[in-house]
């Protein structure tokens, strides 16, 4: 894969961002980068980064998450040292914004740095399971969203069409016509299709396939 020194994860709310960017980040660490993820998601209080903080730290990844993050209390606070990522150059930022366009305009506040720098990647994640985008047209309409909240522009999509721990090979194959349809579209590459780990051993015939260990949450979660 070819790594931006930034990594911004947006999507549908339910889209597996969170999860795509706590297993990108520790990708990053495991090939010797210093690597800083961050939590602005002020819209989901369910799938949360901090969930992955063990699993974060163990790999030396330096976690930024709400300081009320996991608790009782949800306000819609965005740590202040988030901005880290933005102005050490030193690090390779991994930025998990909130679902839809109410949780990408956390992310205005760093536009212009981040522009301003041009060493970025802004990934849509796209789930063709989840309810409100089961079609590509459903999908594109989301992410025109998203890009007018926070008023940066996606560069690729990971196709992360899955059903939890119920996911198979053919599952992610099915996704295979949305997943394209959206890149014609939208004009965006497909960065990467991601799939469990025991699923994607069995995906050798697709490129970029990267494997996902599940954050524990998803096996609480009925399928679809």
């Amino acid at each position: 894969m070819n790594h931006k020194r930034l990594t911004l994860f947006a999507g549908h709310y339910g889209s597996g961002k969170t999860n795509i960017a706590v297993n990108y980040a520790i990708h990053l660490a495991k090939e010797g980068k210093k690597v800083c993820i961050a939590d602005l998601d002020i819209v989901n209080p369910y799938f949360r980064t901090k969930d992955s903080a063990q699993r974060l730290q163990s790999a030396g990844v330096t976690l930024i998450s709400p300081q009320f993050a996991n608790t009782n209390v949800d306000l819609p606070a965005l740590p202040a040292e988030a901005y880290r990522l933005v102005q050490d150059k030193s690090i390779y930022g991994i930025m998990d914004i909130g679902g839809d366009d109410r949780g990408a305009y956390a992310l205005g506040r760093y536009v212009d740095t981040i522009r301003e720098e041009g060493d970025y990647r802004m990934v849509f994640v796209a789930n063709c399971y989840r309810p409100l985008t089961p079609t590509a047209e459903d999908a594109l309409e989301v992410m025109h969203e998203i890009e007018e909240a926070c008023k940066l522009q996606f560069t690729d999509i990971v196709n992360n069409s899955n059903l939890g721990p119920e996911t198979t090979a053919q599952t992610v194959l099915d996704s295979l016509d949305f997943i394209e349809k959206l890149s014609s579209l939208s004009g965006l590459p497909v960065f990467a299709h991601s799939a469990m780990e025991s699923v994607a051993g069995q995906l050798t015939e697709l490129p970029n396939v990267f494997p996902l260990r599940l954050q524990e949450k998803y096996f609480d979660l009925p399928t679809i």
